[in-house]
């Protein structure tokens, strides 16, 4: 019997494809698998070239040792799909609904906080504060901190810089885009004001540290990244999710995605534009 040939050049074996794969997912949660390989074939050829290593062994070695080209992995890997008022009905259930909530008992000049994360390129947690700006008639009346947190720092770093293109900001009224974007070449500039209105921080949802250092929230958006995650990943997930909200805080997930399935503390509520998750009140 022949023994059985070396996959093509660049092309991981069967076995390096799970050491990586499962590696990937105890750092992040991010499920991949054979039915991905040329993604990730592609990725880890492109990560090895810049390293200049000629065997996978090689580059897993300095992958595992170095936290700068673990980082650079999941900056590859993340998908970062997103756009200006995403899923707007959410948006009119943060003012319409939520936030009268949240606020109700509460003094004048009291802080709310929000959370965006995922954030990706800032679009949501940056939408959330022009949303306010627009339709919440008290958001001069309390200390309102918006803070977007992702695990792939390039991300970041294009959140931070606030230029965006046309498609990012195809959903967003043109009177809109005009009173908060400057024009600047072939794309816009979010206002200074606006880019400093947001904070962001890099977070990992499925590590307790990362999420915990952000501390508490009345309100979380995480939305569409669930569904990148296998079972257990989701459940660590949403303890780390409930364990972010203040007492009586909601979180704002998908809309192909659900808490029931996957952790029970959460409270199903059914407002006029949306349905939200709630970490019951009065807890200690």
């Amino acid at each position: 019997m022949s023994a059985p040939s070396s996959p093509p050049e660049g092309v991981l074996t069967a076995e390096e494809l799970e050491r990586f794969c499962e590696y990937l997912y105890r750092r992040t949660g991010m499920t991949f698998g054979e039915a991905k390989r040329y993604y990730i074939d592609r990725r880890v050829n492109d990560r090895m070239a810049v390293l200049g290593v000629a065997s996978f062994a090689e580059y897993f070695a300095t992958l595992r040792s170095e936290s700068k080209e673990l980082e650079a992995v999941v900056n590859a890997f993340t998908v970062n799909e997103t756009y200006f008022y995403r899923e707007a009905h959410q948006l009119r259930c943060l003012s319409r609904s939520l936030l009268p909530e949240v606020v109700r008992g509460r003094p004048a000049g009291d802080r709310v906080r929000i959370w965006s994360a995922p954030c990706s390129t800032g679009e949501e947690p940056y939408s959330i504060a022009i949303w306010l700006l627009e339709n919440w008639p008290l958001v001069d009346a309390y200390n309102i901190e918006i803070v977007g947190s992702d695990i792939d720092t390039q991300a970041l770093a294009e959140a931070v810089s606030g230029v965006y293109g046309e498609r990012a900001l195809s959903r967003m009224p043109p009177e809109l885009a005009d009173s908060y974007f400057e024009v600047t070449g072939t794309h816009r500039r979010l206002i200074r004001d606006l880019r400093e209105s947001v904070t962001f921080t890099e977070a990992n949802l499925i590590e307790r540290s990362s999420v915990s250092a952000q501390g508490l929230f009345d309100i979380v958006f995480c939305r569409n990244v669930l569904i990148y995650f296998d079972d257990a990943a989701r459940r660590t997930a949403a303890e780390h999710l409930y364990w972010s909200l203040r007492p009586g805080g909601f979180l704002c997930l998908g809309h192909a995605e659900s808490m029931s399935r996957i952790d029970d503390r959460f409270q199903a509520r059914r407002f006029e534009d949306a349905v939200v998750y709630q970490r019951p009140g009065g807890e200690a």
